[in-house]
């Protein structure tokens, strides 16, 4: 089986001949790990647990090409007609186990038909199956609005969740309640015992603060890094930057944020020359992708079916590529993907360690420290609000509440 998946990756998935060794030795290694026969297709929770144990000893890097091998295999033993691991074992009760199995397809395709993001998909399956699990197998059938709620007070009360945490497990429940179980729980039906949401005032940097963590950023990160800063950007919108968003004569960025909202924020004259330097390099990899005939990038929504060819052309290439093609989650089409948001966010903690910053940093704390700056300029709030791309006022106003005191004239009794 292994034999054929050598000759699978090579002419398939254009893996350089170096990493194909690779790429066999993981998979190899996964199954012997799991005790799995090679020709059964891995579930996610059991790919899962063999990546949680490399990542102990691997770094990042190494993670995902195992990742990227395993998802390859998945899709070899799909395409030759092999069961997936829970096909191959049934577990005590097949027909309740079919019926959550069902459950999850259907939520999934609902999320696919109204275009929720790769991530939204996890997330909701995830909760899903954390429900099932507390649900003890109960057959979807016989669920009731009693037993979301009293999932979501186990989740307050007993795992002391976060709000957030607790809303997301609710956006999570409700999705599937009314889109695949028709259950329409209204608002006074939902009455659990809510976990105690904290006000948490952002953490900001200094101009300083942040000029030294970037001291010990470099190339591809640091940029990165700037134009989060520079533009306010959020890590994934700043991975999702493709080459035809960049308007370096107008100094313009067009950004698509949150459900897939377009907006248009401030280009630093600061970051031209490397962007520059960035687009030029980059074209070469787009090059050299054409003249392998790979597939596309991805594009959103209906555009790939409407535009075959586009995911082909320079504009829509990714500006932060991903060194290595990798097997699209969603198709299952190999194809190059935007750089992992993990590689800048292991980066940029090796730089505030080094940097002696004592801040609980992150990179999004370059968004804030974005807004936050703006503020103690002066420039007009609702200015603000439109370069974040923030629905309310209102999540744009906390700002307000971390910029310098002096910028409203306030002096310490102190100080005299």
């Amino acid at each position: 089986m292994f034999g054929d998946f050598e000759q699978y990756i090579r002419r398939e998935a254009y893996i350089q001949e170096k990493y194909v060794p690779y790429y066999l030795k993981w998979v190899s290694n996964c199954y012997l790990f799991l005790d799995q026969p090679e020709n059964i297709i891995l579930t996610s929770d059991q790919l899962q647990s063999y990546l949680n144990h490399i990542a102990k000893t691997r770094e990042d890097w190494q993670v995902k090409q195992a990742e990227t091998a395993l998802r390859l295999y998945g899709y070899f033993l799909s395409s030759k007609g092999e069961a997936p691991a829970e096909t191959a074992m049934r577990s005590t009760s097949p027909t309740n186990r079919d019926l959550w199995a069902a459950l999850e397809n259907k939520t999934r395709d609902a999320l696919r038909l109204r275009h929720r993001s790769y991530s939204t998909e996890k997330t909701y399956i995830g909760w899903l199956r954390a429900f099932l699990s507390y649900c003890d197998s109960k057959p979807p059938s016989d669920l009731t609005v009693a037993d979301m709620q009293n999932f979501l007070s186990f989740l307050a009360v007993e795992r002391l969740v976060a709000a957030s945490t607790q809303n997301q497990a609710l956006n999570a429940l409700i999705f599937v309640y009314r889109h695949i179980l028709e259950i329409d729980p209204g608002p006074e039906e939902i009455r659990s015992v809510r976990a105690l949401p904290k006000r948490r005032l952002p953490v900001v940097l200094s101009g300083s603060e942040i000029q030294s963590l970037f001291d010990y950023l470099s190339g591809t990160h640091l940029l990165m890094a700037r134009l989060i800063y520079g533009c306010g950007l959020r890590i994934k919108e700043c991975m999702h930057l493709r080459i035809k968003d960049i308007d370096l004569e107008r100094g313009i960025v067009t950004v698509w944020g949150k459900g897939d909202k377009e907006r248009r924020t401030v280009l630093p004259a600061s970051v031209k020359e490397d962007l520059m330097s960035q687009i030029k390099t980059v074209k070469v990899i787009h090059d050299n992708d054409r003249e392998k005939n790979l597939n596309g990038v991805y594009l959103p929504n209906a555009l790939e079916r409407k535009y075959p060819k586009a995911g082909k052309e320079w504009a829509w290439f990714w500006l932060f590529p991903a060194q290595t093609v990798s097997v699209d989650p969603l198709s299952h089409i190999v194809r190059r993907h935007y750089m992992h948001p993990s590689s800048l966010q292991k980066a940029f903690k090796e730089a505030v360690f080094k940097a002696g910053v004592t801040k609980q940093a992150s990179v999004h704390t370059l968004r804030h420290s974005f807004a936050t700056h703006l503020i103690e300029k002066g420039y007009d709030i609702r200015t603000i609000q439109e370069l974040l791309g923030h629905e309310e006022l209102q999540t744009t106003m906390i700002y307000t509440h971390v910029a310098k005191m002096n910028v409203l004239g306030v002096k310490s009794p102190l100080d005299g």
